[in-house]
């Protein structure tokens, strides 16, 4: 969890220090110490931050009614709204850009955030208004304090922020972040603890209700599978699995980023045609000639936050956006042809060749969304497939937030992409 270990006196001397390059009495803490050079890097006015722009009132609903964090605020409320002082703290729920849909507290705090233009439409992403406890848990991917000083722009250090990342239980994506902020001298250090622990119980609630939807799908699609001849499976709109004939049980298939009624390629089914169901989609194998094995994948982390892999093949393309770990994963196979092992991958992701198990587990899940297109002993892409790597314009923007060696290694030009 990230206490803040230095005394709350010492902040300001220590931020001063890391604008102005001189020494500081202590160190910042390395989350936040990394967090000021990207804002830095970034040209966040430290005095005064940057324009924050607002979405429009139709954006801002429309937005709002897409995204399944609606569905939770009552329980995101009853677990925080006992404990946090609604008089001195605001209760907000961002989406994954960092736009805040969803703002409680008092009116004379909300007032005083509205200064900062800290309310409902605006973007508080790291490299907008640097420093913060909503822009660094979007980096950073988990729960994140940030007290006083420790806010990259000085008009933010009356306040201090409690933040933690909102994810999808059924893909892992990342929905938003939940975050309390209320003034300075009211810094409670289990206020972490208790914005963690509620977005669990609200990824809790996603998950039930997700699994809710898949018996109501397997109630509709079941009966229309015992009639068909041949594999097929039901699958939700995120492929999990509903029902399955001819087949043995599969947990879940990795579906298109965009996907259509038709013939499609899937990595871990081949060839197969899609159907549109209630909820879902209809996915029949098809049986009979051998595939030709995918001959192209672009890996494309050209943007700051959204990453993708695109196989093409004889029966098109198929594009999947990436988790920060699988990304990292794929960066560094590309980076070597010849392949790793998970001792070489466990250094180049953690630093540490000891964590072979937690790569084990990632090339796992990564196998099986990219079946054909991974090979093993070593890792690395499948002989004959011509891999095309599109990189940021700046090399410095590389995977944002990443703290792989092989990624910072990278960024400061140490190895070429």
């Amino acid at each position: 969890m990230n206490r803040i270990p230095i005394e709350a006196g010492l902040l300001p001397a220590v931020h001063e220090a890391a604008l102005s390059g001189s020494r500081p009495p202590v160190q910042p803490r390395p989350v936040i110490g990394e967090s000021w050079h990207r804002a830095r890097r970034n040209g966040v006015d430290p005095d005064g931050g940057g324009a924050v722009p607002l979405m429009s009132a139709e954006e801002l609903e429309h937005r709002r009614h897409t995204s399944p964090l609606g569905a939770v605020l009552p329980q995101l409320r009853e677990q925080l709204g006992t404990v946090a002082d609604a008089v001195r703290h605001l209760i907000v729920v961002t989406d994954a850009e960092g736009r805040l849909l969803w703002r409680e507290g008092s009116p004379g705090v909300r007032k005083s955030a509205d200064r900062l233009g800290f309310e409902v439409g605006a973007s508080w992403t790291e490299d907008l208004v640097g420093t913060n406890g909503i822009g660094l848990a979007l980096v950073e991917r988990r729960p994140v304090q940030v007290h006083s000083a420790e806010h990259f722009v000085r008009t933010h250090h009356a306040w201090t922020c409690a933040a933690a990342p909102l994810h999808d239980p059924r893909d892992g994506r990342l929905l938003g972040v939940l975050n309390v902020s209320g003034p300075a001298p009211a810094f409670n250090p289990a206020t972490l603890a208790l914005v963690t622990a509620v977005s669990k119980v609200a990824e809790g609630e996603l998950r039930a209700r997700h699994w809710e939807s898949v018996d109501r799908l397997r109630s509709v699609a079941a009966p229309m599978l015992a009639r068909i001849g041949g594999r097929a499976l039901a699958v939700d709109r995120d492929g999990w699995t509903a029902a399955v004939t001819g087949m043995a049980p599969v947990g879940r298939v990795v579906l298109p980023r965009a996907v259509q009624p038709g013939r499609a390629w899937l990595p871990s089914l081949g060839p197969c045609s899609l159907e549109p169901l209630p909820d879902g989609w209809l996915v029949r194998i098809e049986d009979g000639g051998e595939q030709a094995p995918p001959g192209r994948l672009v890996l494309d982390l050209s943007r700051p936050r959204e990453w993708t892999v695109t196989v093409f093949g004889e029966a098109g393309q198929w594009s999947h956006e990436l988790s920060p770990r699988h990304a990292e994963l794929l960066y560094v196979l590309a980076r070597h042809p010849a392949g790793r092992t998970a001792a070489e991958l466990a250094a180049d992701l953690f630093g540490d060749a000891s964590r072979t198990v937690t790569v084990r587990a990632e090339m796992s899940r990564m196998r099986r969304i990219l079946a054909g297109v991974l090979g093993h002993r070593p890792y690395r892409f499948a002989d004959g497939l011509e891999v095309h790597l599109l990189a940021p314009r700046r090399i410095e923007d590389l995977l944002y937030g990443s703290t792989a060696p092989a990624v910072l290694s990278a960024r400061r030009g140490q190895a070429g992409l």
